[in-house]
């Protein structure tokens, strides 16, 4: 199996933040290696993976580059057409991407999906990190006011606490995906204009060597070039973000987008419901939490744990191993899928972080 292949099934997470990536649900390693060490500083790197070779003989649309560099020099007249022109020209199709989103991992059902995420090899890796890092995360948690667990969760279910950050050239996954994969090629020849637009000062390196998923969400918390723009943030305050090397850029980023869209401080998540013999039937619920506590309990599902009857939830059912999964999910569950729009993976983060909170205060440990 090519190198190129299997970090692509290590490496299937969705669409990233704003991705809503993104990217791409990373299986687990099932070896104790210790998490790849990121600088408090922007220059300890993690070496990303090598980039997948260019396939022979591609054809080009070349119509539809034209209108999109006039496109985008219409949008940004600052920028120069023959830099634009040539790292388009350097860009490869690569057909690994292409087969990767015929195949998201979202479409398993949650007793699939769950152990993907949920090993205890990942749950151990959370707690080293976490214990190896708490002063800083405890910081950027506390400013921000997303719990910290929450964060580190975010980052081992993207990308195994930064261990699997993708192989692929950002520019080749998205200009694969910008002009060879019509049915989300908007989506995807604006995440590739704003990629190009970035201000140079604001990369931590040249845009034609940074490395991404296959969906060309980038770093740890896997952001679409959109999201780097709009949430990234530069702890250092130069003006660089490094979501490859340096953690404090990438906790603050992914605090500052879960703050940015709307984090309750304090509030709950999530909780298992109890499904009564005269519960109504689920229905299929959107994320938005529409229905007070009480009506759901009206409705036959009581909530696992003490929570006011007033506050805004809905109801998520999921497929377990033991058949119907009933939970109650609130306004900070939704917060969560506007980094990844599925429940499923807004539930593997809650149970992680739920996991990881858990062990690094097992038997009065000090995280």
């Amino acid at each position: 199996m090519s190198t190129p292949i299997r970090s692509l099934l290590l490496v299937c997470v969705v669409l990233c933040a704003g991705c809503v990536a993104q990217p791409r649900p990373a299986p687990e390693a099932g070896k104790a290696t210790t998490p790849a060490a990121a600088s408090t500083t922007a220059e300890a790197a993690s070496a990303p993976i090598a980039a997948a070779p260019a396939p022979a003989g591609v054809v080009r649309t070349s119509a539809s580059e034209q209108a999109f560099v006039a496109q985008l020099l219409r949008q940004h007249p600052d920028l120069d057409r023959a830099h634009i022109e040539q790292l388009l020209a350097e860009a490869r199709v690569q057909p690994s991407i292409l087969a990767a989103m015929a195949h998201p991992a979202e479409s398993m059902p949650w007793k699939d999906y769950r152990p993907i995420f949920l090993g205890q090899a990942r749950i151990d890796a959370g707690i080293a990190f976490y214990r190896a890092h708490r002063a800083l995360i405890d910081r950027i948690a506390a400013q921000y006011g997303v719990p910290p667990q929450v964060l580190v969760a975010i980052l081992g279910v993207e990308t195994y606490y930064g261990r699997q950050t993708g192989g692929y050239r950002v520019l080749d996954a998205l200009y694969t995906l910008a002009f060879h994969y019509p049915p989300r090629a908007a989506f995807f020849q604006k995440e590739l204009g704003v990629f190009l637009s970035l201000p140079r000062s604001t990369l931590p390196g040249p845009r034609a060597e940074l490395r991404g998923s296959y969906a060309g969400a980038m770093g740890w918390c896997q952001f679409m070039p959109t999201s780097f723009a709009h949430y990234g943030v530069s702890a250092a305050a130069d003006g660089r973000v490094n979501l490859w090397s340096s953690l404090p850029d990438i906790l603050a980023s992914t605090a500052n987008y879960l703050a940015r869209h709307g984090w309750e401080r304090g509030a709950p998540i999530a909780m298992p419901a109890q499904a009564s013999a005269q519960a109504e039937a689920p229905r299929v619920e959107r994320s938005e939490p529409i229905y007070s506590v009480a009506q759901l309990a009206a409705r036959g599902y009581t909530p696992s744990a003490a929570v006011a009857s007033d506050r805004a939830a809905t109801l998520l059912t999921v497929r377990g191993v033991d058949g119907p999964e009933y939970w109650l999910t609130f306004g900070n569950f939704q917060v969560i899928t506007r980094y990844n729009s599925s429940a499923l993976y807004a539930l593997a983060v809650t149970q992680l972080a739920a996991a990881i909170d858990a062990g690094a205060h097992a038997d009065g440990a000090t995280p």
